[in-house]
């Protein structure tokens, strides 16, 4: 049934990206200076969760790679690398730079001097939820060197601006914008359709199932994809001929707790205080999460940090909030009420 697992896979760049021409024209000739050897400026690519916004980056720096023989691409994840030290030794590890760094001693001024004496090829950094960065003064970092290139991807422009300094926000704000909105269904329709296409042995799966997903996902490609592959599987596994209607209800619902887990095991110590606290508490305001928060661990981080956290985990479907932002209070996501399969 399964003809190439890889298309099914969430990290999986396509050949063709559907339905994003524009914002990877953007994008393209945002980068283009560095085919010629110059400086690009930085580009800012947002949206909401599962609008596409890491693979067109990765798609555009693939072409890229592919068209011109200097450039290579880094891919940081900064929810996973949330500190400065983190991500600077992970794209220095990318460009084989980090053979005498050690981890627990060397300053963060080494890390950016190996950085200012790369004379490697031009870089483009892709710096994935940069809103998550700790101390995003990494940004300024990789902003003052000419031989990188960067792609800072967030759900929302205002809270990576609030999390910087003047010195920095005034530089971001006159970058690049690549802002995407949330697929529609038909357009959901067409990323699976093409991935069924390819993916998947013909007649495995008919038109109405797949809009059937569109529908359940409610424009979050990331979410779509995910429930086409846990259903595939699923079907493999159990040597069915095709998908039926009860393998893709199954999938839904163990597609959705999937993509929850990740994003549970994303989040940082701090995050992970934060959103147990909502857990035991809910629903709760900010003020008192920061007041059991603040109580709970050594170093707390300021109100404004832990309104992002919130934010950021309402973005990913683990957190609701009620009422105006005086009177909000945030409790976790009822599951049950996520959009069913029809």
């Amino acid at each position: 049934m399964i003809r190439d697992a890889r298309v099914l896979r969430a990290g999986f760049v396509p050949r063709e990206v559907e339905h994003r021409d524009a914002e990877v024209n953007h994008l393209s000739s945002v980068l283009e200076p560095i085919t010629n050897g110059e400086p690009a400026d930085t580009a800012i690519v947002t949206g909401p969760s599962g609008a596409g916004k890491t693979c067109i980056s990765q798609f555009v720096t693939e072409r890229l790679r592919e068209e011109v023989l200097d450039v290579e691409t880094t891919y940081v994840n900064c929810w996973r690398n949330y500190t400065r030290f983190r991500t600077l030794y992970q794209i220095l590890d990318d460009l084989g730079e980090t053979i005498d760094i050690h981890r627990q001693s060397t300053p963060h001024d080494e890390l950016v001097d190996r950085l200012q004496q790369h004379d490697g090829p031009r870089t483009v950094v892709i710096l994935d939820e940069v809103d998550q960065l700790e101390d995003p003064s990494v940004i300024y970092d990789l902003h003052s060197l000419p031989q990188f290139a960067i792609i800072c991807i967030a759900n929302k422009e205002e809270e990576l601006f609030s999390r910087v300094d003047d010195r920095l926000v005034s530089r971001l704000r006159s970058s690049e914008h690549v802002r995407m909105d949330k697929y529609h269904d038909e357009q959901l329709y067409d990323i699976l359709s093409a991935r069924a296409k390819w993916g998947l042995d013909e007649d495995v799966i008919t038109d109405d199932q797949l809009y059937r997903i569109a529908d359940a996902a409610a424009g979050d490609a990331r979410l779509a994809i995910g429930i086409l592959r846990t259903a595939a599987g699923k079907a493999d596994r159990e040597n069915h001929e095709r998908i039926t209607d009860d393998i893709l209800l199954d999938a839904a619902e163990d597609a959705r707790a999937q993509i929850k887990q990740k994003s549970l095991d994303s989040l940082t110590p701090h995050q992970r205080v934060v959103y147990d606290i909502v857990r035991e508490h809910g629903p709760v305001g900010p003020s008192e999460i920061h007041e059991r928060y603040s109580e709970e661990v050594d170093d707390p981080r300021t109100k404004r940090t832990i309104r992002t956290y919130l934010s950021k985990m309402e973005q990913y479907n683990l957190l609701e909030a009620e009422g105006t932002s005086r009177d909000r209070e945030y409790s976790l996501v009822d599951s049950a009420a996520a959009s069913p399969m029809q």
